[in-house]
């Protein structure tokens, strides 16, 4: 009975871990700077690679102070997820990297359990793709997407990754590496998704985690 009860929590704080969660404070909001897609089909980065281009201009409408609701599956049971209501989430570009990165921070409860992450979202213009890292107050390593190389914008951002596994997925998948990926989809400027998927090996990919972020009133 211990041990079933012992394993039980460190799978609820592993999925803390790498889910992610709620996000506290208010920030004003950040307008939007409008995408000029035509110049990115043509001219892709800019011409100073150290320079944000319109690639770091469509994440614009992420940054400001959200209102969000968290699903996630794997704390779920049959198939119903884990509904968190609690959240809020702020998104602001960090001046003192020349608006280069956004940082979001996030904390709150789910499961019962308090949670804080603090995520980092670019675009490299040298590798002409989007880079996601997360760190937490519960994993040991950062959690690193990196998408492939683009050559259009778009309202969606597929991006891959893997993990060590520390006991969410099971007994059987501790320490194995497993295959994930963020996906980012920008439904306005006052809306967007973020939705986890796992790949175990074996396995064919499953939403792990989906997070609807509606933007708070000023």
């Amino acid at each position: 009975m211990l041990n079933r009860l012992s394993l039980s929590v460190v799978s609820v704080v592993a999925v803390l871990a790498l889910t992610g969660a709620p996000a506290a404070a208010t920030a004003p909001v950040t307008a939007t700077t409008p995408v000029d897609a035509s110049a990115v089909r043509s001219h892709g980065a800019p011409a100073d690679p150290l320079a944000p281009g319109p690639y770091h201009r469509r994440l614009d409408p992420l940054a400001g102070t959200w209102k969000a609701t968290k699903y996630n599956y794997i704390l779920g049971r049959d198939g119903k997820p884990v509904v968190s209501r609690d959240i809020t989430v702020r998104t602001r570009w960090i001046a003192k990297t020349g608006g280069r990165f956004l940082e979001e921070k996030t904390e709150g409860v789910l499961g019962g359990h308090p949670y804080y992450r603090l995520g980092i979202l670019g675009f490299s213009t040298i590798d002409r793709r989007y880079e996601w890292t997360t760190f937490d107050s519960v994993t040991p390593t950062a959690m690193t997407y990196r998408g492939p190389a683009l050559s259009e914008i778009g309202n969606r951002l597929s991006l891959p990754g893997e993990f060590t596994d520390p006991g969410v997925l099971g007994p059987e998948y501790v320490g194995k590496t497993i295959p994930m990926r963020t996906v980012i989809t920008i439904r306005s400027d006052d809306r967007h998704t973020f939705e986890l998927y796992f790949t175990p090996p074996g396995r064919s990919e499953r939403l792990v985690d989906r997070v609807v972020y509606t933007r708070r009133a000023k």
